[in-house]
C-alpha cells in the first residue's frame, strides 16, 4: 500500500502535532506516523487498572498572551478546556521547609526572601521575570531562529530592536554566574534550591544553564499553570481531530523504517505500507532520525551521546488520598540521593481533587512520581530500591501511607526506550550546555532539502512551550521554502 501526501510527519509529540496542524491550515495533505498505540509521545495518558496515567508531562504552561501554545490555539481554532492552577508548585527543602511557587511575581519573591534571606533574592527574580517576558516576546517574534540562510538573517535583523542586544549578550553567561552577581553563590540552601529547579526544567544544573534559557525556566511557574481533567491526552487528542478533520491522517502502530530520497520526493517505509511525500519533518530526536535516514545533513548538529542526556525513573500509583493537598505539583528534596542514580529530588504530580475522571472508583486519585536518571546508556538501576525509597519520601512528609496505594507500576531507561522509541529512552529532549549558544543549537531546517526537524532535540528545546515553538518554526521555515 502506498500512500502519496504533501507532508509526513514522523512521530505524534506535540512538535509534530503542531507542525502538522499548522500545515494542515495551509492545505497540505499530512500523514503524521506514530510507532505507539496512543498519539502524544511524552505529552499523552493511557488507562491502566481502572486509572488514566500521564505518559510523561504533568505540567502545563504556555496558554498565556504570546506563549506559543497559546498562538497555536488562537492560529487554528482548536478547543481547550483547562483549569488554572491558584498555586503552580510546592517545593520541600531536604530539611522539610515549604515553599510555595506563587505566580504572581511579587507574591514569590517576598516568599523567596522569606524562606532564603532577604539578600539579593528582589533583584535577582526581578531581573530573571524581566528577562523570562523578554524570551517569550522574542520568540515568537523571531520566528526565523536559529537563522539557516541569508534570507532569515536579514528577516531577523529587520524585526530586532535596540534592546534585543541587550538580552542577547546573556546568553554568555550561566545561572552560576548570575548568583555570583546578585551575591547568591554561598546561600547553600539557594544553590540547591535553583539546581533542582533547573533539573526539571532545563535539564542541566546553573554551571551548564545560560541566564536567557535559565532565567525563562526558573520562572516558569510565574506564568499561567494549568490542568487538563482526564489527562494530558486531552491535548493531545483536539489536535489530531483537527488535523484528520482537514484531510489528514494520524497512523498509529505505524512504526518508521527508513526514509529514502526519491527525486523530490521521499519514500517512507513503515510498517503499514509505504509513504511518498514532498516533504518530511521529523518529530523525533535527531538521534533517531538520522539512524532512519543518514542522509540528514546539518552543519553543527551533531547526536548528544548518552553521557549528556537524560532519562527518567517514574512510579505511578493510584491511591486513596487521607489528606488535602495544597498544590498537584511538589518537588522534594532528598537529604540522601537515591541509590544508584545519584538524583537528589523528586517530582509528585496528583491528579486534581475536582477530576473524577482518572480513577474508575469514586474517591480515589492517581499520582506521579518522576525522577532523573543520568547516561541512561550506562545506567544499570535497581526499580525496587528505588520504588521503596521514593515511597519512603512521601510517607515522610505525609503525602500518603504505603496502604493507601491500589494499584502501582514503574517504568526506567528501557521502558521509555519501548514507549517512545527514543534511543537509550532519553527525554527531556537535549540539556543546556554553556558551550552551546543558543544560535549553535540544532535547526529546524536540515537537508537534503525538503527536511526538517522540531521537538525537544531541536531549538528551543525542553517542555511543553519548547516543543510546540519548535513545530511552530518547522511549518513556518516550510511554507517560506516552498509555499
Amino acid at each position: 500500500m502506498e500512500n502519496r501526501v504533501d507532508v509526513c510527519v514522523v512521530g505524534s509529540g506535540m512538535g509534530g502535532l503542531t507542525s502538522a496542524a499548522l500545515l494542515a491550515q495551509k492545505g497540505l495533505t499530512v500523514a503524521v506516523l506514530e510507532q505507539n498505540y496512543l498519539p502524544g509521545g511524552c505529552t499523552s495518558s493511557y488507562w491502566r487498572k481502572g486509572f488514566v496515567f500521564e505518559t510523561g508531562a504533568t505540567t502545563l504552561v504556555g496558554l498565556d498572551e504570546g506563549m506559543p501554545l497559546k498562538h497555536l490555539l488562537d492560529k487554528t481554532g482548536i478547543p481547550l478546556s483547562a483549569r488554572k492552577l491558584a498555586l503552580p508548585m510546592q517545593v520541600v527543602l531536604a530539611d522539610g521547609t515549604v515553599i510555595h511557587r506563587h505566580e504572581a511575581i511579587e507574591d514569590w519573591i517576598k516568599e523567596a526572601e522569606r524562606v532564603f534571606g532577604s539578600k539579593g533574592q528582589r533583584p535577582f527574580w526581578e531581573f530573571c521575570y524581566k528577562v523570562s517576558k523578554f524570551v517569550w516576546n522574542a520568540s515568537l517574534r523571531f520566528r526565523e531562529f536559529p537563522p539557516s540562510s541569508f534570507s532569515e538573517l536579514m528577516k531577523l535583523a529587520s524585526n530586532a530592536r535596540i534592546t534585543d542586544f541587550s538580552y542577547a549578550r546573556w546568553s554568555f553567561d550561566s545561572i552560576a554566574d548570575l548568583l555570583q552577581k546578585y551575591g547568591l553563590d554561598q546561600n547553600e540552601r539557594f544553590v540547591a534550591f535553583v539546581n533542582e529547579q533547573l533539573l526539571i526544567t532545563a535539564q542541566n544544573q546553573m554551571e551548564e544553564v545560560n541566564v536567557l534559557f535559565g532565567a525563562t525556566a526558573l520562572c516558569y511557574t510565574n506564568y499561567g499553570n494549568y490542568y487538563l481533567d482526564g489527562g494530558m491526552i486531552n491535548l493531545v487528542n483536539p489536535m489530531v481531530n483537527y488535523i484528520e478533520g482537514r484531510g489528514g491522517v494520524v497512523a498509529l502502530r505505524c512504526r518508521v523504517e527508513k526514509i529514502v530520497a526519491d527525486g523530490e520526493r521521499y519514500t517512507i517505509g513503515t510498517s503499514k505500507g509505504t509513504f511518498d511525500s514532498r516533504f518530511v519533518i521529523g518529530a523525533i530526536p535527531i538521534n533517531n532520525l538520522r539512524e532512519l535516514f543518514p542522509q540528514v545533513l546539518q552543519r553543527g548538529a551533531k547526536d548528544m551521546p548518552s553521557e549528556m542526556l537524560n532519562s527518567a525513573f517514574q512510579l505511578s500509583f493510584g491511591f486513596r488520598p487521607r489528606r488535602q493537598f495544597d498544590a498537584i505539583h511538589y518537588q522534594i528534596h532528598l537529604k540522601e540521593p537515591l541509590s544508584g542514580i545519584k538524583s537528589r529530588s523528586i517530582f509528585l504530580s496528583v491528579s486534581h481533587p475536582l477530576d473524577e475522571t482518572r480513577s474508575d472508583v469514586d474517591g480515589l486519585m492517581v499520582a506521579s512520581v518522576t525522577t532523573h536518571i543520568p547516561h541512561p546508556g550506562g545506567t544499570e538501576i535497581a526499580s525496587d530500591i528505588l520504588e521503596r525509597e521514593i515511597i519512603d519520601t512521601l510517607e515522610h512528609h505525609g503525602f500518603l501511607e504505603r496502604k493507601d496505594i491500589v494499584y502501582k507500576h514503574n517504568s526506567g531507561p528501557k521502558a521509555w526506550e519501548k514507549w517512545t522509541g527514543r534511543k537509550w529512552g532519553f527525554v527531556g529532549g537535549y540539556p543546556q550546555y554553556m558551550k552551546i549558544r543558543p544560535w549553535q543549537m540544532v535547526n529546524s531546517r536540515l537537508g537534503p532539502k525538503g527536511v526538517y526537524l522540531c521537538g525537544d532535540t531541536a531549538y528551543p528545546g525542553q517542555g511543553i512551550p519548547g516543543t510546540v515553538l519548535s513545530g511552530i518554526i518547522a511549518a513556518e521555515k516550510l511554507s517560506r521554502d516552498w509555499l
